[in-house]
């Protein structure tokens, strides 16, 4: 969990659609945080930052393919005229980008201020990914028709990490992937959840979360996790046996 000064997050978002934030993060546990001032942003017009009457943002790419591609001159004009101080870190949503996890969600939660690219078309010219040192992040192997989800989405799993954010903090401790100070559910997905009936439709609660017995739940949660992810992910089940070997956990 991350501790933060007053100071909330501060998330630059360019975009050609700006009244698509805060949408989604409006609502719930993101929208109270927004309420309380643990986190702000900024939805700013990358077609205010063009140069002709026409706010052309885009241009056919060199050496000919379908598609159009963000401007060099437009988008860097766009970053140049909303940096500040507290910039440490731009990001453009690229499906050819780094995968984002849990992992950089804590990372990015330390951050003062982030600026988010959302691109369209078929991407933004290279020369202004080069010439801010933007990384580049993807939220899968797919391809959607904005950047604007993805980034939702990543401000939504990084303010999870913020103190103040969740109504209860432990909820981070046992989720999918650790949260990094847990080091028995590092790398594992999350074990099933049941609630009231005990019974339904001829299925029953496993017996073990009946009983009231604290270590015997916590380490059948832990089998389950394990369990699943073996099956479902076994690339991260690898990842969490070399660190169980490493840290010769029990």
């Amino acid at each position: 969990m991350i501790t933060r000064s007053q100071t909330p997050i501060n998330f630059k978002i360019l975009t050609l659609f700006p009244e698509m934030f805060p949408g989604i993060l409006d609502f719930s546990i993101t929208g109270e945080a927004l309420k309380k001032a643990l986190w702000k942003y900024e939805a700013i017009n990358i077609r205010d930052y063009a140069f002709d009457a026409r706010k052309t943002v885009d241009d056919t790419p060199y050496g000919g393919s379908a598609g159009m591609i963000f401007k060099a001159d437009v988008v860097a004009n766009a970053i140049e005229k909303n940096l500040s101080p507290k910039t440490k870190k731009i990001i453009y949503l690229s499906p050819r980008g780094k995968v984002f996890n849990q992992q950089l969600a804590r990372q990015l939660a330390q951050e003062d201020e982030i600026m988010m690219l959302c691109a369209r078309y078929e991407g933004v010219d290279q020369r202004v990914i080069d010439e801010f040192a933007i990384e580049e992040i993807s939220l899968g192997d797919f391809v959607l028709s904005g950047g604007e989800i993805a980034c939702a989405a990543i401000i939504d799993a990084i303010l999870r990490n913020i103190k103040g954010v969740l109504g209860t903090e432990e909820s981070l401790l046992e989720e999918s992937f650790g949260n990094g100070e847990n080091d028995e559910f590092c790398n594992l997905l999350e074990y099933s959840h049941y609630t009231r009936p005990a019974i339904w439709r001829d299925r029953e609660v496993p017996e073990t979360l009946l009983s009231g017995h604290h270590l015997k739940i916590k380490q059948f949660r832990l089998q389950q996790a394990k369990e699943y992810t073996a099956k479902f992910r076994p690339d991260l089940y690898e990842k969490y046996l070399q660190i169980f070997k490493k840290n010769n956990l029990k």
